[in-house]
C-alpha cells in the first residue's frame, strides 16, 4: 500500500517511511544510476552497430563471377598458355566445373587455371565438392584431389611440359567412403616450409581436418600473411599452420624464379585450381585483402 500525504512530515511506502528530504535523495541517487546504465547500454549499441557495419563493408572479391572464366589463365602440361584441353575448366548451373566428361582417360596432362592477379596478404574462402568418378587411369594418389596453388608463379612463366606451378598447394581431398583422408593439407611442389620453427622438405604434410565422404560441399579457408605465416581452417576451424614459404633452390624450375639478390622467401603470388583427373565443383572462390 502506497499512502502519500504532501501536508504532513512523513509518508509511507510500502511500509517504510521516509520524509521529503529522503525520498529527493533517493531519487537523484536511483536517476543517476539509471542515467549510467542507459549510457552504457546506447555505447555497447553503437559498438555492435560498428562492428557490423565495419563487417558488411569487408572488401571480398569474387574471384570466380559466377557466369564466365574472365579474369582466369589456363595452362595445361604440354599446352600453350590459354588452351582449355577438352572444354575441362567450364562453368554449368552458376558452377565451376572441372570436368572429365570429354577425356577417354587420364592422359598425364596436369591443368592449373590462375586468377589474372597477384595476392600477398589476404584470405581465401572456397567452397567445393568431389563429384562423380575419376578419369581412367587417373593416378592413385590423385583420387578425389584437387588444389589450391598459392603464392604461385604466373601462368606466363610456366614451361611448355611442366606439371605444376611452383607454389604452396593448399591440398583439397575427399574420402573413398573408408579411409581417413583430411582435407587442406598442404604440399609443395618447388617450394619448402618452415612447421613448428623447423624447415621441412617433405612433400605433403596433413591437416587436423575431418574426412569428407561423398559429394557434400565443404567450406575452407585460408589466411595467408606474405611471405610470414599461413593457416588453413575448415568450416571455420583451424586445422593446420606454418611460416616462412620459400623456394627450393634445389628444384629446377623453382630455382629459375629465386631473384637475385638470393631471398628465398614468397611473399606474393597467383592463385590457381588444379586439373589432376578428379571431377570438382566450386561454387565460390572470394578473397578479401589484408592489410600488411
Amino acid at each position: 500500500m502506497v499512502k502519500l500525504n504532501f501536508d504532513e512530515k512523513y509518508f509511507t511506502f510500502t511500509g517504510v517511511q521516509l520524509n521529503r528530504i529522503n525520498i529527493m535523495k533517493f531519487l537523484r541517487n536511483n536517476i543517476l544510476i539509471l542515467v549510467m546504465a542507459i549510457s552504457l547500454l546506447g555505447c555497447q549499441v553503437k559498438v555492435k552497430q560498428k562492428q557490423t557495419e565495419e563487417k558488411s563493408f569487408e572488401a571480398w572479391i569474387q574471384l570466380f563471377n559466377g557466369k564466365d572464366l574472365n579474369n582466369w589463365d589456363i595452362k595445361f602440361k604440354g599446352e600453350e598458355l590459354g588452351v582449355n584441353y577438352n572444354n575441362t575448366f567450364r562453368v554449368e548451373d552458376g558452377l565451376l566445373r572441372v570436368s572429365y566428361d570429354n577425356w577417354e582417360e587420364w592422359n598425364g596432362k596436369f591443368g592449373h587455371m590462375f586468377y589474372d592477379r597477384m595476392f600477398s596478404h589476404y584470405k581465401l574462402r572456397v567452397e567445393y565438392r568431389f563429384v562423380g568418378e575419376q578419369v581412367a587411369n587417373g593416378p592413385g594418389w590423385a583420387y578425389r584431389n584437387n588444389g589450391l596453388m598459392l603464392h604461385g608463379q604466373s601462368a606466363q612463366s610456366m614451361e611448355l611440359n611442366q606439371d605444376f606451378p611452383t607454389s604452396i598447394e593448399v591440398q583439397l581431398l575427399g574420402g573413398n567412403g573408408t579411409d581417413d583422408r583430411p582435407t587442406m593439407n598442404v604440399c609443395t611442389p618447388g617450394t619448402n616450409i618452415v612447421m613448428d620453427g623447423v624447415l621441412t622438405e617433405q612433400h605433403c604434410m596433413s591437416s587436423d581436418s575431418k574426412t569428407f565422404h561423398g559429394d557434400q560441399w565443404v567450406t575452407v579457408e585460408v589466411e595467408v600473411h606474405g611471405g610470414e605465416v599461413v593457416r588453413h581452417f575448415v568450416n571455420g576451424e583451424e586445422v593446420l599452420s606454418y611460416t616462412e614459404p620459400q623456394y627450393d633452390p634445389r628444384d629446377e624450375y623453382a630455382k629459375k624464379l629465386i631473384p637475385e639478390d638470393g631471398n628465398l622467401i614468397i611473399s606474393k603470388g597467383t592463385i590457381s585450381i588444379q586439373a589432376e583427373s578428379s571431377p570438382t565443383d566450386f561454387r565460390k572462390i572470394e578473397l578479401l585483402v589484408l592489410e600488411e
